[in-house]
């Protein structure tokens, strides 16, 4: 007969005493468990009491969170959260170095736990740690300690970043100003200013006074701060009013930012980790959504300044220096001039510039193009103006419309995405990375549509084609410009056309009804092989991350699936591992005939809680949860869409349920064509020797003749 629900086995333990084995009954008041436990080791006063985890980030158990105890668990009896607040603020106030060094020890280590943290701020330990760090007396590791304990203690947001005192900042201003300062130092200082600008409004513009972007750029030559200065600085351009952002950015390039992440950080001798890359995408999307002023701002037609840079397009692409001297001969002749540069409207071309996105930023990538790379701009439109066979490649309707294609690609305008670590390294190699982008991108439409031989009417299949070939060019992560034309070059549309042909060929090339009853058989065999990849990569495990106020101090946890398929083991880890983590180390664990099913994304419990922000929609797409008896959830965010695709289709499999995800359906379709090409190909190659006419029997369903190249 199975223990009741309610019941749960566990061990507790007390230093110097053997261990109390007890069945705990959650509906039994937690106060009354203790005193039980107190009881059989003679201890009186249960009330000074707790109970905490003895593995793991040990943290105290309430009410709250004791249902998720599991059968097998070790816990300890320690004093209650109060009274070691209590006791730790006495401490760190003695006048005992050592003592004080100790308890401050301690204090970081239990900040992190939130029930000690509630109790800790209660008897005002906050307002000490911020006199501690004031005064200036504190140093090295005690100075270190003090700072991790403050961070861990306000991030849990029970006290607001507004009451911190105007003495405070400046104090860990200067530690971040000054040139020799301990790297554990520089970290946490760095981290509390960045969670103050991210956190409150009036502190951004306090920190901005007293922090200097050149201070900060100087940091980076430091592998170990590297991460810490680079996130503050995103934090402050994140943060800045629009009017300050660009003399931001125009500060950043002063100080050569782009060449020192470039030659430091994306060159440098260290692999980049996770929340770098997190911070290079965030530099990268800021740096291009200050574009979006231009890319916003609509043409005006009667603008004499606007309109002269159309003026000088069309110099510099024809030498207009000796223009006709009348007025119908010069406006006819512009005329001409502005259908030869591809431009919709002959006569005033500026209304092509007045739809948004993407607006005036259209007409400065062009004028970028004409004025740097001059022969390139006009080798293109003279090319093209001098065609009559209809085959001209429209040249200002082309920039305009891959203006808007290249803006939608690298979203700019759109706020960062949280999880996401997707930067382009090429972006970092170059002051004008955009536009040169885009004059790399409007010679490979110019080739294209010669490729293709298309004429006007072909226009959005062209684009449609340029598209594919710059998302797939940029998935290949190019490290330079010179790079990316490289692989735009190996993308040329005979290779675009063979791609499409060969990602269709499950679906166009094998519709006819013996081939259609040969992939019927091949798939189960191909789904059980599925299967069996995916339940194996569960028994080797991944690793996930917690996600919390700050991103870059991020906890971890592993889970793997016991290798007879029977139970999940998952436990915390202290940083991300290198290999398999052994089961010996994953202290908790669900029987999976306790599972009742997997939810994702919006159904998630820990999603429904998370605001509809533009940041969280990524992580709301690699979500998933593991519901079990009774009514418990296990949660998870995937670290990438593979990842995610995995664990879910191995969790339905484990379940007995069809995995659905599109990494399954791709697999399904890649392994069964190649099984049909080779089975084809046996086919193709055996002899048929000369035989009798064949005696009349049943037809065959592999009665066909199949040419395959």
């Amino acid at each position: 007969m199975p223990p009741p629900v309610d019941i749960v086995k566990v061990a507790i333990e007390w230093p110097g005493a053997n261990a109390q084995l007890i069945e705990m009954d959650q509906k039994r008041a937690l106060s009354s468990i203790i005193r039980e436990v107190c009881d059989g080791w003679s201890l009186s006063g249960s009330e000074q009491f707790a109970l905490r985890y003895a593995d793991g980030p040990q943290l105290y158990i309430t009410e709250q969170s004791r249902s998720e105890i599991k059968n097998g668990t070790i816990l300890r009896l320690a004093i209650s959260p109060a009274r070691a607040a209590r006791q730790l603020l006495e401490r760190i106030q003695s006048h005992g170095i050592d003592a004080r060094l100790e308890a401050l020890k301690e204090l970081a280590k239990l900040s992190a736990d939130p029930t000690f943290a509630a109790e800790f701020i209660n008897m005002e330990g906050i307002g000490t740690l911020a006199r501690l760090v004031e005064s200036g007396t504190h140093f090295g590791e005690m100075l270190a300690f003090t700072l991790t304990a403050f961070l861990e203690l306000m991030d849990h947001g029970i006290v607001s970043w507004d009451l911190i005192s105007l003495s405070f900042i400046k104090q860990i201003a200067g530690y971040v100003n000054q040139p020799m300062v301990d790297v554990s130092i520089l970290q946490r200082s760095l981290a509390i200013l960045e969670s103050m600008v991210l956190n409150s409004h009036s502190l951004y513009h306090r920190v901005a006074q007293e922090i200097t972007v050149g201070q900060l750029i100087g940091h980076l030559s430091n592998q170990e701060i590297q991460t810490y200065a680079i996130a503050l600085i995103n934090a402050l351009f994140l943060k800045a009013p629009e009017d300050r952002r660009q003399e931001m950015a125009s500060t950043l390039a002063q100080k050569h930012l782009r060449s020192i992440i470039l030659n430091h950080v994306i060159r440098g001798n260290r692999p980049i980790k996770a929340e770098m890359a997190h911070q290079l995408y965030v530099l990268q999307v800021l740096t291009f959504n200050l574009l979006e002023e231009r890319m916003m701002t609509k043409m005006d037609p009667n603008d004499q300044a606007q309109r002269d840079i159309i003026f000088e397009l069309r110099r510099i692409a024809f030498d207009g220096e000796n223009d006709p001297t009348g007025t119908e001969k010069r406006k006819a002749m512009y005329t001409k001039d502005y259908k030869m540069l591809g431009f919709t409207n002959h006569v005033n071309p500026a209304m092509d510039f007045t739809q948004t996105p993407p607006g005036m930023l259209a007409l400065d990538n062009m004028l970028y193009l004409a004025k740097v790379h001059q022969d390139t701009y006009i080798r293109i439109v003279l090319e093209n103006s001098s065609r009559e066979d209809k085959h001209e490649c429209p040249f200002g309707r082309c920039a305009i419309e891959l203006t808007r294609m290249l803006c939608e690609i690298l979203q700019v305008g759109e706020l960062p995405n949280e999880g996401c670590n997707d930067y382009h390294p090429m972006f970092f190699t170059h002051d004008r990375a955009w536009e040169e982008f885009f004059c790399v991108c409007i010679q490979l439409l110019n080739k294209t549509w010669k490729e293709m031989r298309a004429t006007a009417e072909d226009f959005n299949k062209v684009m449609q084609v340029v598209r594919e070939q710059i998302t797939r060019a940029l998935a290949m992560k190019p490290s330079s410009l010179d790079q990316l034309k490289n692989k735009l070059r190996g993308l040329n549309y005979s290779e675009i056309l063979r791609l499409r042909q060969s990602e269709r060929m499950s679906q166009d090339d094998f519709q006819s009804p013996p081939i259609i009853e040969l992939r019927e058989r091949i798939q189960p065999e191909i789904l059980e092989l599925i299967k069996q990849q995916r339940l194996n990569r569960l028994c080797e495990g991944s690793c996930f991350r917690k996600l919390g106020n700050r991103r870059r101090q991020e906890k971890f946890w592993f889970c793997r699936l016991s290798l007879n398929h029977k139970v999940l083991h998952y436990g915390d880890l202290d940083e991300s591992p290198q290999g398999e983590v052994p089961f010996e180390l994953l202290s908790d664990k669900i029987p999976v005939s306790d599972i009742k099913s997997v939810v994702t994304g919006k159904e998630c419990p820990h999603m429904k809680e998370k605001s509809a922000l533009k940041q969280n929609k990524e992580v709301l797409e690699l979500a998933f949860s593991v519901l079990y008896d009774p009514d418990e959830t296990l949660n998870f965010v995937a670290p990438n869409k593979y990842e995610y695709c995995i664990w879910t289709d191995g969790l339905c499999a484990l379940l007995g349920r069809e995995m659905g995800s599109d990494l399954t359906r791709s697999d399904l379709d890649t392994l069964i064509s190649m099984e049909m090409k080779l089975r084809l190909l046996d086919l193709e190659n055996i002899t048929i020797p000369e035989a009798p006419p064949p005696v009349p029997k049943e037809p065959s369903s592999y009665n066909f003749t199949y040419n395959y190249s």
